[in-house]
């Protein structure tokens, strides 16, 4: 435990631990998010480790550099209060690998070359304000290069300082098995929702027999599961959840009805919905992390909160099987 209630886990046999719940700066970076704003950015990311949030995930890709400057921004000062993720794997200033999508018009490509990761490293460490990333994550995995090779550079970069731990997300069986034979890898990092709940069987059986912990992203599925988008939600046109078959309305009235359920859990604990989502969450096996985005300080209170509540066996209980009985056949 940390003073201010919040459960620290271990990231894989590395020696390094961070606060059960994250927070993951995907909407900071205002790429797919409709823009951000910095200053408010700053006070959200002050506010979650004020609150006991150690954990701190970022990546190149969140608005091509953007949000890690703004990381950097916010932790310069307490860069020891924090344990910071970032990644490697999605770049636009070489046109190797494998073309994955554009962004502010140029073309991002899946490409984990040594020589571009030694290029990221560099530009991250720059952005960040820091000499060293704590868990360094390929991002996307790139099919050009041999998984051997990819690591051998992160090798090289732990053993100067560079990086503490090496993680991989976004990742496939056999990506996993490549990773694990290195005898390298700490973590790996994968959405996992309670509507995304695929890799309880995919990969957190190996993950727990080999000492690998688990990032889950978008826990919140973003927003969908926060109790704050009922059927009547209306998306912009440029929100990514518009004409998102998740979205869908039908989807969202399922949601609802688990809502309920979750809700009734919720205020005997005085908590939030989104709060119980998250404790849930973290209380999978295997699951070590959840990463949970916040944009203004309002938010990342709330995230901290969740990292300070437990459910009994009951609860955990009776949540599933409102899962079980209102998600089953969701729209993906």
């Amino acid at each position: 435990m940390t003073d201010k209630g919040i459960v620290i886990r271990p990231i894989g046999r590395s020696g390094i631990k961070a606060s059960a719940v994250g927070l993951g700066t995907w909407a900071i970076g205002g790429w797919m998010w409709g823009g951000t704003d910095e200053q408010q950015s700053i006070d959200a990311i002050r506010a979650s480790v004020d609150a006991g949030i150690s954990l701190i995930d970022t990546a190149p890709a969140y608005g091509m550099g953007l949000a890690e400057t703004i990381v950097g921004k916010a932790i310069a000062g307490q860069r020891d209060k924090v344990v910071l993720v970032s990644k490697c794997g999605l770049v636009w200033h070489v046109g190797e690998g494998t073309y994955f999508f554009e962004q502010a018009g140029k073309p991002v490509h899946r490409y984990l070359g040594p020589s571009s990761i030694r290029y990221e490293i560099e530009q991250s460490l720059r952005r960040l304000g820091t000499d060293y990333i704590d868990h360094y994550v390929t991002h996307w995995q790139d099919a050009t290069t041999p998984i051997a090779e990819t690591v051998g550079e992160l090798l090289r970069l732990k053993e100067e300082g560079k990086i503490r731990s090496i993680g991989a997300s976004n990742v496939s069986k056999a990506d996993l098995a490549a990773y694990l034979a290195t005898g390298a890898l700490d973590a790996i990092q994968e959405e996992y929702s309670m509507v995304k709940r695929d890799i309880e069987t995919s990969f957190v059986p190996t993950c727990i027999d080999n000492g690998v912990s688990i990032l889950s992203y978008s826990s919140l599925a973003l927003g969908l599961l926060s109790g704050k988008i009922g059927p009547d939600r209306v998306f912009a046109d440029d929100d990514q959840r518009h004409g998102n078959p998740r979205f869908s309305l039908g989807n969202r009235e399922k949601v609802a009805r688990l809502m309920d359920v979750i809700r009734t859990i919720a205020d005997q604990h005085q908590a939030s919905v989104a709060q119980v989502v998250i404790a849930w969450t973290v209380a999978q096996p295997g699951i070590t992390f959840s990463l949970c985005g916040a944009r203004d300080p309002t938010q990342a209170i709330e995230n901290a909160g969740a990292a300070r509540l437990r459910l009994n066996e009951h609860e955990l209980s009776t949540i599933t099987a409102g899962i079980q009985q209102h998600l089953v056949e969701l729209d993906r």
